[in-house]
């Protein structure tokens, strides 16, 4: 159910809802079964936003600088 809800979502909205859990979690009227429902959301947010982020830094590993002062991507080796 989690998994539909997240799907297209941006990095930067992964992190904003990250941050509504993590508030949501604070509240101290959370009963039991929504802190583990919004746990188990965030932990997927979690690990989309990681290799999202993984994803972005390898690309940006691969940019190398041309002789004609631009960048390109490389192939990954």
């Amino acid at each position: 159910m989690a998994a539909k809800r997240s799907r297209g979502l941006t990095f930067e909205e992964r992190v904003a809802r990250l941050e509504e859990i993590a508030s949501e979690l604070d509240a101290e009227t959370v009963d039991l079964a929504k802190a583990l429902s919004l746990f188990e959301e965030g932990i997927e947010h979690l690990r989309a936003a990681a290799a999202e982020l993984a994803s972005a830094e390898a690309t940006v590993q691969r940019l190398v600088e041309r002789a004609d002062g631009t960048f390109g991507v490389t192939d990954a080796e």
